[in-house]
């Protein structure tokens, strides 16, 4: 598939998740996704090799959970390739994101990626979970695959503000996890419709009661 061919699946993938997206961020999006299959090449970031279905998989995946974002300040734990925080803080140049993970080889491709981009809403963290010590909470606590939902509170418990919100994507409805939640707690589950993914996703939403 040619960059033309992303260009317009990554267009017609924003219409139909109604994000609005100047045509300079769709290109910076897509300038993501070829970075993305550069690196992927030599360090392996990700198993999803083809560009077209990188911006099916990541960025339309990532950009699902736009309308579910709280306040101004969200932490991606466990970020990875930078995902979903990259296409995020495209996405929302007036929110701050923060991108998390303990490895140093994804770290290095995210600090790469911000500086190429030219992203000045992100901030790179290479750390544990359980180390990280910001000065003040988050709005919006977001993982993608990074644990269980249990595990997801227990470790990022102190980095949610009071009145914030917790992101947990998932594939299927996660029952078994939602029913070993803490009390104190309120979880709705959010289905995704990704378009071009044929496959089933949702969000688990969390606020405190």
């Amino acid at each position: 598939m040619t960059q033309m061919d992303r260009s317009s699946l990554l267009a017609t993938g924003l219409h139909e998740l109604q994000l609005t997206l100047p045509a300079a961020e769709q290109v910076r999006l897509l300038d993501y996704v070829e970075l993305l299959a550069k690196w992927n090449q030599a360090y392996n970031l990700t198993a999803v090799r083809d560009p077209a279905e990188m911006v099916t998989r990541h960025l339309l995946d990532s950009l699902a959970i736009a309308p579910f974002l709280c306040g101004g300040r969200v932490l991606d734990v466990g970020s990875g390739a930078g995902l979903p925080g990259i296409p995020l803080a495209l996405t929302f140049p007036e929110r701050q994101f923060v991108l998390l993970d303990s490895n140093g080889k994804k770290t290095r491709f995210m600090v790469q990626a911000v500086a190429t981009l030219g992203l000045r809403n992100v901030e790179i963290v290479q750390a544990r979970v359980e180390d990280y010590r910001p000065a003040e909470p988050f709005a919006t606590v977001v993982s993608r695959a990074f644990a269980s939902l249990t595990d997801f509170l227990r470790l990022t418990g102190q980095l949610c503000a009071p009145d914030g919100c917790w992101l947990a994507m998932k594939g299927e409805a996660p029952e078994t996890e939602l029913q070993a939640l803490p009390p104190g707690l309120t979880a709705q589950v959010r289905v995704l419709r990704v378009p071009g993914l044929d496959a089933q996703r949702c969000v688990v939403q969390i606020n405190r009661n």
